[in-house]
């Protein structure tokens, strides 16, 4: 009991940097759920297309430009190369198409004319490209087989008014998920800089010479200590865990409330104990308060950037990834990052998730047998 309250008199001290951290976690994970809100509304967009035309309008050649006409908007600019040029440049124009002379009955005697074209080359060329390649080839499908130039046309004009139906069977809203994953990948930087910082400061006040020497005299034996402290900043570390849980159902919303959600929460528990476990070993390991702050910001602050809290995991460097997987942070944000597209939930799709959190665990595990090392090691005073 005399360590639960000497623990929390430091608490106390300290309160200022929990607030501290949690508003960073509010305001930078906010603003990051704000950017990454997206219109998931598909609207199609029309090619600029000039036609250049040199054919007499009429049969084939005619239905190509109403097919053009009806796909994209036809810009009409003066025939000269050097304007051409120029609304290729400024993007005035996507595409320019250039139908030949003799173009209608060239084809129609099975010599496939070739039509030149000039493009931006961005995507609303290609997209013209398409347009303009989808109607040659199913022109030139039906032109072996059929002589008669209206029956010709009303094959190909049917082909191409054909539609395929577009549904969409993913009921995964991937929006909101996006925002539950960035806020929980920013927690990994607050959750660790927190209980490292805070931590580290209650277990220097407990290294204290007096202390020390008061603790190897009396009944109590390093592992006894140990473990009530260790005790002590799980309560503590469940507690900051909680309000952070708290923020993610008023930030990100109601899909805290689904599966989902339970998994964000299960990942980030097991992820806060780890960061404790963390936590306790640095803080046998320093013993000079002054520098826990740069601790903080070389290890939170590290783990954060190589394993991708800031800075999304597809965005980072090949060799970046393979340096993170040696932090317990790598596997808590992989996990954040597969619940993001995680459609269906199962014991099949779900084994990844468990395979981090055992590796996390691992790491926690890991981290209270050094503790108990440093400790001991530790226990006589010179």
């Amino acid at each position: 009991m005399t360590v639960f309250k000497t623990f929390l008199k430091i608490l106390n001290k300290n309160k200022f940097i929990i607030i501290l951290y949690t508003l960073f976690l509010i305001f930078f994970g906010g603003f990051n759920m704000q950017t990454s809100e997206s219109n998931i509304n598909f609207v199609a967009s029309k090619p600029d297309i000039m036609i250049v035309n040199y054919d007499e309008e009429k049969g084939i050649t005619k239905d190509l430009i109403k097919y053009i006409e009806e796909n994209s908007n036809v810009v009409d600019l003066k025939n000269n190369e050097d304007a051409i040029n120029d609304a290729l440049f400024y993007r005035d124009v996507n595409y320019v198409v250039y139908i030949p002379k003799n173009y209608n009955k060239d084809f129609m005697d099975g010599k496939n004319p070739e039509i030149e074209i000039k493009s931006t080359g961005d995507y609303q060329s290609s997209f013209a490209e398409m347009l303009l390649s989808r109607y040659i080839k199913v022109a030139n499908i039906y032109q072996k087989s059929i002589n008669s130039e209206e029956e010709l046309i009303n094959k190909i004009n049917e082909t191409l008014s054909k539609k395929s139906e577009v549904k969409i069977t993913s009921k995964l809203d991937t929006n909101i998920l996006s925002k539950a994953t960035f806020y929980y990948n920013f927690a990994n930087y607050s959750i660790m800089a927190c209980l490292i910082y805070v931590v580290c400061l209650i277990l220097a006040s407990f290294k204290d010479i007096k202390i020390q020497k008061r603790t190897i005299i009396s009944s109590t034996n390093y592992k006894t200590l140990n473990r009530k402290i260790l005790l002590s900043n799980s309560l503590f570390s469940i507690i900051l865990w909680m309000i952070y849980v708290v923020l993610s159902f008023i930030l990100v919303g109601d899909i805290m409330f689904s599966i989902h959600g339970i998994f964000y929460l299960i990942n980030s528990f097991v992820f806060t104990i780890c960061a404790t476990t963390i936590a306790l070993f640095i803080g046998n390991i320093v013993s000079n308060k002054n520098a826990i702050s740069g601790i903080v910001n070389v290890i939170s602050l590290g783990s954060s950037f190589l394993c991708g809290a800031f800075v999304p995991m597809e965005w980072l460097p090949d060799g970046v990834i393979k340096i993170a997987h040696i932090l317990p942070s790598y596997y808590y944000i992989s996990n954040n990052e597969v619940l993001k597209t995680l459609e269906l939930i199962n014991l099949n799709t779900i084994k990844p998730i468990l395979l981090n959190i055992i590796i996390v665990l691992s790491f926690s595990i890991m981290f209270i047998i050094l503790t108990n090392i440093v400790s001991k090691r530790k226990q006589k005073i010179g």
